[in-house]
């Protein structure tokens, strides 16, 4: 039996990559770690999961995913990770579609540890 692989793009499958991260375990995530989480989750509409690591000071209420047009995710590619502290950046493109047409993110994310774990904070784009 073929296990399916994780949405992130990683390259692993889904119960040896960012499972164990939307089931919970949270101790010993990277940063780039939890940006892969996060991408797995928005192509898994798990916004329980994306709330949970969002940034308490910057999270939103909800995020409606299921009530936007369906998204196919279709690549992750991390540019950039620098860690200083307590703060990370994570820079990446990720490709997607939305009813057929083909776009790309292009985002500069930032992550703030509290209590041991890594949140997201907020992101510049283009």
């Amino acid at each position: 039996m073929k296990l399916a692989p994780c949405p992130c793009h990683s390259g692993a499958n889904y119960t040896a990559c960012c499972q164990r991260w939307h089931t919970g375990r949270r101790e010993q995530q990277s940063p780039v770690e939890l940006m892969r989480s996060r991408y797995a989750a928005y192509a898994l509409l798990l916004e329980d999961y994306l709330l949970a690591t969002w940034h308490p000071d910057t999270r939103p209420a909800r995020l409606g995913l299921s009530e936007d047009a369906p998204t196919k995710w279709t690549g992750l590619r991390i540019l950039r990770d620098e860690v200083q502290g307590d703060s990370a950046i994570v820079e990446f493109e990720a490709r997607y579609k939305i009813n057929g047409k083909a776009e790309k993110l292009h985002e500069i994310s930032r992550f703030i540890k509290l209590n041991n774990n890594w949140y997201y904070l907020d992101a510049s784009g283009e």
